[in-house]
């Protein structure tokens, strides 16, 4: 199942690796399935889950 947020200065996304949080106005139509990277330490992280605001990512692949 595909769910849009609406728009990305409205989500928050936590890298489950540095802690930090995500910007993800580089990403405008954030959709479930999608890969984004963390912008501090670089890690993969694809979108499992979008609700209320809230994006949950998992580890894909490790960082730079």
């Amino acid at each position: 199942m595909i769910q849009k947020t609406g728009e990305a200065a409205n989500t928050k996304c936590v890298c489950p690796e540095c802690k930090n949080t995500i910007d993800l106005s580089r990403y405008p139509n954030l959709v479930v399935g999608m890969i984004v990277e963390c912008n501090h330490c670089g890690m993969t992280l694809l979108i499992k889950e979008i609700v209320n605001g809230d994006v949950r990512t998992e580890i894909v692949d490790e960082g730079k």
